[in-house]
């Protein structure tokens, strides 16, 4: 194989970090990956700096050995690399780059009156998870380190600096620290210089242009590998630096790639620890508390609808099962037990037989909540049983989406002809395709590459940056080169399963206040 025709792209997820690397025909030649999990310290999900950098090394030395053990050679270079992670969140840094509080990442609510009172100065949705949100927190709060603040990034642009020496985001990741003008490909002026005049009586000796991270789009270099980068990542020397890295991306932007979502007027839902839907636009809606709007990483507007919990309930619930099986003397893999579980979601009744589940594990911005609690909560005649379960918490995964959804097509009028779907939620065939046709009455399409999701996706970026000819556009290279003989399948949901959404949904919306009494009495 001829490495540098090779690009490599690893994303840091939520629960799994995990890097792919793709040959010359954009298929995947190798893998590597590791777990890890974001914990609640001090009220603050967050993960150490030092896990972030030592998963990285482990991922990499995974793909790595997954690469000797099928070529018989050691991976010593590739022609491009690309970092992605799960975006927004807060992580900033003084001059000489000490991290100066803990990482916080997306999934904090802690940012209302910040991003309340920026949604009202800018006319534009701001959401708490955003990173000029933490920052303006952290401003309405007086926090002691702000003097000594030099700059903030994100996840992959804290691991694109190590590796490159360069402080630059992806335009789709810089859409989700500071509102983007998809006219000039940067960060909006206007908003700029109010944010810029809010802060200015502070005195902090820092403005927001000076502790942003400078913004690039698909296609363009972002630097290259150092030498302290390549021991960074891969401290047994093996790797040689010098290989040329494009913008790092948010795991929205890997999505809309991985899934050849980012022409005007498709979307995808990426659905794993947590779920969201874009669908590329050609103006911006108006001002909803529910509606994101981002970037794809060429710079079109994109409609996002974000959801912070989505998978971690079934997966709870798929453990306790694991456990009763273990307990039963029964040898079942996790991926069998998860097809088993899920599946049988496809059995129940189309409104869950009056089941209802809040899988909400932390705070959900669309629903004003700030926290959660896990809850399953029926009547005595409810058809309680092991389908009407599972299907209960699968649909219970998408009912914020769903919520968010419908604003766009009911209130917007924005069309949406399909969705593509990938993350872990799709990873059982049919089970979470299904129920996404039926939360958003359109047909659901899935990628045979659907399951490696944002990785791949960052390998094309890669892929894109190395390859592209003069004038060829993202949606052109991945339309004619990647995705012309792409393995999809697609399913409508029936007329029943869509109407037995509604109903559960508003089943769901009824009784949220057993949610927010949750919230409030379990302690």
């Amino acid at each position: 194989m001829n490495l540098k025709t090779c690009t490599l792209g690893i994303e840091l997820g939520s629960t799994r970090i995990k890097g792919v690397l793709l040959d010359e025909n954009h298929k995947i030649a190798a893998s590597g990956s590791f777990d890890w999990e974001n914990r609640l310290e001090n009220g603050i999900w967050t993960y150490p700096i030092e896990e972030v950098a030592a998963g990285m090394r482990a991922c990499y030395k995974a793909l790595a050995d997954d690469y000797r053990a099928k070529f018989g050679e050691e991976l010593t270079t590739v022609g491009a690399i690309g970092v992605s992670g799960m975006m927004h969140g807060y992580l900033a840094f003084d001059k000489d780059g000490n991290l100066l509080v803990p990482f916080r990442t997306w999934r904090n609510t802690i940012t209302g009156e910040a991003a309340e009172k920026l949604t009202a100065l800018f006319g534009f949705n701001i959401p708490q998870r955003w990173s000029v949100a933490h920052l303006y927190q952290a401003v309405l709060n007086k926090e002691e380190h702000l003097p000594r603040l030099d700059h903030i990034t994100t996840v992959a642009g804290y691991l694109h600096e190590k590796l490159t020496g360069r402080r630059v985001l992806g335009i789709g990741e810089a859409s989700g620290v500071f509102p983007i003008d998809s006219s000039t490909l940067d960060y909006d002026a206007a908003m700029l210089a109010k944010f810029t005049d809010l802060l200015a009586p502070l005195g902090f000796g820092w403005t927001p242009v000076s502790v942003l991270p400078s913004v690039l789009t698909a296609g363009e270099n972002a630097g290259y590998l150092t030498e302290e980068g390549a021991l960074f990542l891969d401290p047994t020397g093996t790797l040689r630096p010098g290989i040329p890295f494009c913008p790092p991306e948010g795991d929205a932007g890997t999505g809309m790639t991985a899934t050849d979502s980012v022409r005007l007027y498709t979307g995808n839902v990426s659905a794993g620890t947590s779920d969201f839907a874009m669908v590329v636009v050609d103006h911006q809606p108006g001002v909803h508390r529910e509606i994101d709007m981002v970037t794809t990483p060429d710079g079109l507007p994109v409609a996002m609808v974000h959801c912070n919990n989505c998978t971690s309930d079934i997966n709870a619930w798929v453990g306790l099962f694991g456990e009763f099986a273990k307990r039963a003397g029964l040898e079942i893999s996790k991926p069998a037990l998860c097809d088993l579980l899920l599946l049988s979601a496809l059995e129940g009744d189309a409104d869950c037989g009056g089941v209802i589940s809040y899988n909400y594990f932390s705070g959900e911005g669309i629903t004003d909540v700030n926290e959660g609690r896990p809850v399953v909560v029926r009547q005595p005649d409810s058809a309680f049983n092991l389908p009407n379960f599972m299907r209960a918490h699968l649909l219970s995964a998408l009912a914020t989406l769903k919520i968010g959804l419908d604003i766009l097509t009911n209130e917007e009028k924005l069309r949406i002809d399909k969705l593509f779907g990938h993350g872990g939620f799709f990873k059982t065939e049919v089970a979470g395709q299904k129920m996404l046709s039926a939360a958003a009455g359109v047909p659901v399409s899935v990628m045979k590459t659907a399951e490696s999701g944002g990785p791949y996706g960052m390998a094309l970026l890669a892929a894109y940056m190395l390859n592209r000819a003069d004038g060829e556009g993202l949606a052109d290279y991945l339309d004619n080169r990647v995705f012309a003989d792409a393995e999809t399948s697609t399913l409508m949901a029936s007329h029943e399963d869509i109407e037995g959404f509604n109903v559960f949904l508003a089943r769901y919306r009824k009784a949220f206040p057993v949610e927010l009494a949750a919230i409030e009495t379990v302690r």
